[in-house]
């Protein structure tokens, strides 16, 4: 079995924090963002690593998990 508990908490950390950059997006090119430019760009600022980060940990604890 190649996905564990843990890889599979770091993929949905992946997700959530893709959907979040996603919305941030979504939220400066409205123009009006709702929690403010500031705080909008923050999230977008910490999610785009957070998700690079949360993969790469997912697919590192699978391949360990291999045998």
């Amino acid at each position: 079995m190649y996905l564990t508990p843990k890889s599979g908490l770091f993929l949905g950390g992946s997700c959530f924090t893709a959907i979040a950059a996603v919305g941030s997006v979504f939220e400066l090119s409205s123009g009006q963002p709702d929690l403010g430019v500031q705080t909008t760009a923050i999230i977008l600022g910490l999610s785009i690593p957070l998700t690079v980060l949360f993969f790469i940990a997912a697919v590192k604890d699978a391949r360990e998990n291999i045998n």
